[in-house]
């Protein structure tokens, strides 16, 4: 049998900080609405000569060097984005091609905000299944290119940058590794969080996300962790889709992780989709607030609403 964990995890944000006062002078918005609504202070802005596989390729480069590997070592890379403007090369092979990796599978996975838990699942079973020894996972998005920046309710909300794990093969031990992931979605309510047009937009029915995140899914993410033979009040962490605090912080509430550090990363961040999970898991991680060993439940939701959550093991 063979299990798989998380050897390492890195981040990268862009160096343009974009603040509330700033966004007051773009649209009709103030650092009071926002904050009070949203949580967000600050977020990171890519610039127009920095693509959404250049945020991925930096977090990538910092989780290998963490994990003591080098980019040859690496048989599969999978990225989590909503924002690949082009079909082809996908974002997977571009993020090899910037690492110079000779000849891994790569492959670009599309859930919008639960990305990344679903692309570590995809790595847990395909380490797992025989299929990979050893997966490099991103979430990376450049929201900034898909937002209208005269739509206060949507442009206040986002940010760029990207995070990254290293998975690697291990002993199917429980107390060192990644557990099994609960997924699913609601098909019917996919239309509440949408990228689409030409040029594509965000858009999303606030009031109606917020409703389902907040009353649906703490069922949801208390049976992750049951799955994993834990109880909420055994984390070490939460590390929830950095959608919104006033989601964040209720439903961290209704999970029952009494003892757990929440992760509150949108505050400086913003909404970074599909980076949002390991961008903060990656600065918890740095800070030191889990130590190696403790166990952290990740939970991505969002687009399609869909959900994904796992507990993992901190490297």
């Amino acid at each position: 049998m063979i299990g798989s964990r998380i050897a390492a995890v890195g981040h990268y944000q862009p160096a343009r900080v974009l603040t509330n006062e700033d966004l007051a002078g773009m649209v009709d918005t103030s650092d009071a609405w926002i904050t009070s609504r949203v949580g967000i202070r600050t977020r990171h802005i890519a610039g127009p000569d920095e693509p959404v596989d250049e945020l991925a390729a930096y977090a990538a480069a910092k989780a290998l060097a963490a994990a003591g590997r080098t980019p040859a070592e690496i048989d599969l890379v999978l990225v989590a984005t909503s924002t690949a403007i082009d079909r082809s090369p996908n974002m997977a092979a571009r993020v090899a091609a910037r690492l110079g990796m000779p000849g891994p599978a790569v492959m670009d996975i599309n859930v919008v905000c639960a990305g990344f838990t679903h692309a570590l699942a995809t790595a847990d079973h395909a380490v797992r299944a025989g299929g990979a020894n050893r997966v490099l996972v991103v979430g990376a998005d450049k929201m900034s290119e898909v937002t209208d920046w005269t739509d206060r309710s949507t442009c206040v909300l986002v940010g760029d940058g990207a995070g990254a794990a290293v998975v690697e093969a291990c002993a199917p031990d429980g107390e060192t590794g990644i557990g099994p992931v609960l997924w699913g979605s609601v098909p019917t309510m996919g239309h509440a969080v949408r990228i689409e047009g030409t040029p594509p937009r965000f858009a999303q029915e606030g009031q109606s996300v917020y409703r389902w995140a907040t009353t649906q899914l703490p069922v949801v993410a208390r049976r992750a962790c049951e799955q994993a033979g834990l109880a909420p009040a055994d984390l070490a962490a939460v590390v929830l889709h950095q959608a919104n605090l006033r989601i964040i912080e209720p439903l961290a509430q209704r999970i029952g992780a009494v003892n757990a550090v929440v992760a509150r990363d949108v505050t400086e961040s913003g909404n970074t989709s599909a980076a949002s999970i390991p961008l903060a898991f990656s600065k918890l991680v740095e800070r030191g607030d889990v130590t190696s060993g403790d166990p952290v439940l990740l939970f991505g939701f969002g687009g399609n609403l869909s959900y994904a959550g796992q507990v993992v093991r901190c490297p």
